[in-house]
């Protein structure tokens, strides 16, 4: 089938530049809403008002680079910070002596923590640290010395700097750690599949062949004895585990960014299907099938998994069981969940059997069909009793079998 991949994108960061952006333009505002209130103290309020016509067109401009961190670059933060600096040590040429010394804001006020955030933001709080340092170095040249307010000012912006960019660093490694999460569980779960297909298909031929090949004998016992080891190498590899299929990689516009590949299904109609016509398939002189009156609506892929494990439960009945073993699917659907059971009248499975089958790689009951119930969010219950026959139930609650299909179209 078709193959299509997946792009799922994780970005922690892509808030804080939108906030950031936001500030940006607030803080302009703010500080020019300041420069009118008082404009009649500035001793050169034509120096105010160019530094403000300078800062409206950059902060304007500069919104597309504040967007995200692919825009944001070394150049122009440090731009960024050249703009912001220079309007603190023009505040002495505009405003005068007494405003200044008795605290007044700086041309800039409020505006310049917005370009020490955007270091924090792009490079962590070691490049915050460098930013706010030149910021307060700055201001004590402004004030001429370490004024009580201006320490505090300094200080303040100094710390929020360095813990939004420690926050920051931190937010990236967990956004990292999920990615790789997120990557071996789609690896996982694509070797699943894939061990269960090989299992239904080539495992099962392989198997055939080298039993019709003992039987007949001659040249044909020679190619049953080399399916044989075929099917011993292969059920090694898909035992031991296939390549991963997804990958991780960090993109500085979207964050981590994580490609699974998965299993296209762009030929089928879209919509519910009624389980009974995919059991129906199943059903021969010694496969009864019991099913209710009305349609048995199940998401496409949910219902196409279910059905696949019933045929992986038939198939064992048919190879372990025996030739004359009889087998029943009675499917119930119930208000919360659809109950697929299947029995045969086999000798059963002796106690253990499974646990050594799994460790031989033989995966039919652990992948084909727990496997394929586990992804559906269900359960697969087998009970035996040697001499008795063995009962597979099958559950797969509709919620869940719903959300796995609106997964899937997407």
């Amino acid at each position: 089938m078709p193959r299509r991949e997946r792009v799922m994108r994780m970005s922690v960061e892509l808030p804080l530049w939108r906030a950031l952006a936001g500030y940006r333009v607030l803080t302009m505002l703010y500080a020019i809403g300041l420069c009118a209130t008082a404009y009649d103290h500035f001793v050169r309020p034509w120096v105010a008002v160019g530094y403000y016509a300078v800062l409206v067109v950059w902060t304007l401009a500069t919104l597309p680079r504040v967007a995200g961190a692919a825009h944001c670059t070394r150049g122009f933060l440090a731009a960024d910070l050249t703009v912001a600096l220079s309007g603190i040590l023009l505040t002495p040429l505009a405003d005068n002596h007494e405003r200044i010394a008795g605290g007044g804001p700086t041309l800039p006020s409020i505006w310049t923590a917005g370009a020490v955030l955007a270091f924090a933001i792009k490079g962590g709080w070691r490049w915050a640290a460098v930013a706010s340092t030149a910021v307060a170095a700055v201001n004590l040249v402004e004030r001429g010395g370490p004024a009580r307010d201006t320490v505090h000012n300094v200080i303040l912006v100094w710390v929020a700097s360095i813990a939004i960019g420690y926050v920051v660093e931190v937010a990236r490694a967990s956004e990292r750690t999920l990615a790789r999460a997120l990557e071996i569980e789609a690896a996982t779960r694509e070797r699943e599949r894939l061990a269960r297909d090989i299992h239904d298909g080539v495992l099962q031929v392989l198997a055939m062949v080298q039993r019709r090949g003992a039987v007949i004998g001659g040249e044909a016992a020679e190619l049953g004895r080399l399916a044989g080891e075929q099917e011993v190498a292969l059920r090694t590899l898909v035992s031991g585990g296939l390549l991963p299929v997804s990958r991780v990689c960090e993109d500085p516009a979207a964050g981590a960014v994580v490609r699974a590949v998965e299993e296209a299904h762009d030929d089928e109609p879209a919509g519910p299907v009624d389980l009974r016509s995919l059991l129906a398939r199943h059903a021969d002189a010694r496969t009864g099938l019991a099913e209710p009156g009305a349609p048995v609506e199940l998401p496409r892929p949910a219902a196409r998994e279910l059905a696949a494990a019933v045929g992986a439960a038939l198939d064992n009945v048919r190879e372990h069981a025996g030739a004359g073993a009889r087998a029943w699917i009675l499917v119930e659907d119930e208000p919360d969940e659809v109950v697929v059971t299947v029995r045969d009248d086999g000798p059963g499975i002796p106690e253990g059997r499974l646990a050594e089958a799994e460790g031989e790689g033989r995966l039919g009951v652990a992948q084909s069909i727990r496997g394929r119930l586990r992804d559906l969010g269900g359960s697969a219950e087998l009970i035996s009793v040697p001499g008795q026959g063995t009962e597979v139930e099958l559950k797969v609650p509709k919620g869940a079998a719903a959300a796995r299909g609106k997964a899937e179209r997407r």
